[in-house]
């Protein structure tokens, strides 16, 4: 049996703004900060054997908070681009309301919540799959085979991207889909790599 756990980075600054984030590097907002030091007391009780980020700064010190709360700031840790959340593109830095009032709201909803619709110049959901799975199978499942509990610290999208592999949900399944910041969703893996349990530590 293995342990793997999924982490949304806490409130970030543009989170709090209301804009497309994207792969732009924004810190954490007081809030997301809290967010981390409340996941960090949920994990008090978990042995986290390896750390996976992506090289946003606000997964990274998401994780950095909640492991340090938890009194394990010595976890391996490994980051990683592929780990990064969807990339917005030309949206990224723009406010989300603004850009309805542009656009219109269905090609918004279309760009933020359809499978594989792209935003212009950026990722839709497929192409994130496309990238995090991948790496999900080659470096972090050998750590699940292996019988660790592995603590993913990542963003909105690229987590989505490992729920729709963990819980074998659908295309349409799959962007209905929220993933709240700053709780830790926890999977249980049998020896196969099939979910046994989940919870969610909120």
């Amino acid at each position: 049996m293995a342990t793997l756990i999924l982490l949304r980075h806490g409130q970030s600054l543009w989170n709090l703004q209301n804009r497309f984030t994207g792969w732009v590097d924004v810190d954490l907002s007081e809030q997301g900060i809290q967010e981390a030091q409340q996941a960090g007391e949920k994990l008090k009780n978990t042995k986290v054997d390896r750390l996976y980020t992506s090289v946003l700064m606000r997964a990274e010190k998401t994780a950095a908070i909640a492991l340090e709360c938890a009194g394990q700031s010595e976890v391996p840790k490994t980051r990683d681009a592929a780990l990064n959340e969807r990339h917005y593109g030309a949206l990224q830095g723009l406010n989300k309301d603004e850009t309805r009032e542009k656009y219109g709201k269905e090609q918004v909803h279309q760009w933020r919540r359809s499978y594989s619709v792209n935003p212009p110049e950026g990722e839709s959901l497929a192409d994130t799959c496309e990238r995090v799975l991948p790496y999900y199978r080659k470096e972090i499942c050998p750590h699940l085979d292996a019988g660790e509990t592995v603590l993913v610290a990542a963003h909105g999208n690229s987590l989505r991207a490992l729920i729709k592999e963990l819980e074998q949900l659908s295309e349409d399944e799959i962007v209905k889909v929220e993933v709240p910041t700053g709780v830790p969703l926890v999977y249980t893996l049998d020896a196969s790599g099939k979910v046994t349990h989940k919870e969610i530590w909120d």
